[in-house]
């Protein structure tokens, strides 16, 4: 059990836990820093987490949900108010509706996490303000300071799971919902040099190819939030051709960025598409969260190999880009 002391100041509204581990303060941080690492420990015991957003950068910000053992759901949300790698984060922490809309009839706090370098490894302390003693009287009695002991307590597995997390891994797909997918790789390079690999076209043309044997005649990049994009690949020997096309929706260089897509000339809704970067051990996690108009589009489209001609594309940009 990590934890090493837990205490509550009614006087100053405040929670502080503080835990110590045996790891590195990079191995700790890349825990809280990367949504399948974070969502392995962030709920108590039964009542896992699923997250669909996690821009950990400031401004950012990240939806999940807790799912209880009869199937109960309960939603939440953080706003990154300050973001000091491998020494602080500071965040508003609140709850939400079935929209991922604030809560407003339930408080929202002011968390900060700190990390530090011990002789053993390093330090983690969070300290929980409340805007009220009533607020801070309300989220004890509903089992706040067990459930940290109960999520926290299970931090140890997952930082001692270094390999399912590690740059060299595959491209990894994981489904959240019916109708959501989370695609995720670490890349060998920095956060600025994937961001500009994902959005220059001489760049884009070179690695973003899927299996041999395909070339990318279009690749025409959304300058800015609103402008439509869009890509054409052609086999070698011209004889298939096929494409995508969408829209820039919202755009936070060099961490995340959201697009609409739709094959060209396929009728139905588009999905919509969410990356993230984040630094983390050995190079740049890329998350993309794709949301689907139903779960048999999902399976369909993950079933086409999706992620194997992104593995590819993803292992040539290593090769052939980053490996400078």
């Amino acid at each position: 059990m990590p934890i090493t002391k837990v205490f509550s100041d009614p006087q100053a509204l405040t929670l502080t836990v503080i835990a110590d581990y045996p790891v590195p303060v990079k191995r700790l941080w890349d825990a809280y820093s990367d949504p399948r690492q974070l969502e392995r420990f962030w709920g108590p015991e039964q009542w896992p987490a699923t997250f669909t957003r996690h821009d950990m950068a400031v401004g950012g910000y990240s939806h999940y949900h807790m799912t209880g053992p009869d199937g109960t759901v309960s939603r939440g949300w953080f706003k990154f108010l300050a973001v000091e790698p491998l020494k602080r984060i500071e965040m508003e922490d609140g709850f939400s509706d079935e929209h991922g809309a604030p809560n407003t009839k339930m408080p929202t706090m002011r968390m900060t996490f700190t990390f530090e370098a011990t002789a053993t490894g390093s330090r983690f302390s969070c300290v929980t303000r409340f805007p009220s003693l009533e607020a801070m009287e309300q989220l004890v009695q509903m089992g706040m300071m067990e459930g940290m002991r109960s999520a926290m307590g299970q931090i140890d597995a997952v930082l001692a799971d270094l390999a399912s997390f590690a740059a060299g891994k595959a491209v990894e797909v994981q489904l959240l919902s019916d109708t959501q997918a989370r695609v995720s790789r670490v890349i060998r390079g920095s956060v600025a040099q994937v961001w500009q690999a994902h959005h220059e076209p001489a760049l884009m043309k070179r690695w973003l190819l899927g299996p041999d044997g395909w070339t990318m005649p279009v690749c025409e990049v959304a300058k800015k939030v609103g402008d439509p994009y869009r890509f054409e690949w052609e086999s070698v020997d011209g004889t298939q051709r096929f494409g995508f096309e969408g829209e820039l929706l919202e755009s936070a260089p060099p961490y995340r960025s959201v697009t609409s897509e739709r094959m060209i000339g396929v009728e139905g809704p588009s999905t919509r598409n969410e990356m993230t970067l984040v630094p983390v051990e050995g190079g740049t996690l890329m998350s993309l969260v794709v949301t689907y108009p139903s779960k048999d589009v999902r399976d369909m489209i993950l079933g086409t190999g999706m992620a194997g001609g992104m593995e590819t594309s993803y292992a040539r940009l290593e090769r052939e880009l980053l490996a400078a």
